[in-house]
């Protein structure tokens, strides 16, 4: 059983994201790098191979929170705007 990538924390959004990135070309890059940089960290720490160093993957999973935050303060924004059109 494959186990699911821990910082995919946006699965639940992807139609907001979808409609995001159609309207954003900023927001779709820092999407993108979010997903590689998640995947990355999450092959990182699941690969059977030569060991990465400590600090190496605390730093990308400093990197993957940063993107995180500024995902999420978009998406708040967005479902603001959603909400404001809707009154």
């Amino acid at each position: 059983m494959k186990r699911q990538n821990k910082y995919r924390k946006f699965q639940l959004q992807q139609k907001n994201i979808e409609a995001l990135e159609r309207e954003n070309s900023r927001f779709k890059r820092v999407y993108s790098e979010y997903e590689n940089m998640s995947d990355e960290l999450w092959n990182l720490e699941n690969s059977k191979g030569e060991p990465v160093p400590d600090d190496f993957i605390n730093a990308m999973i400093l990197q993957t929170s940063y993107l995180e935050d500024e995902i999420e303060d978009w998406l708040i924004q967005f479902n603001k705007e959603k909400t404001d059109i809707k009154h």
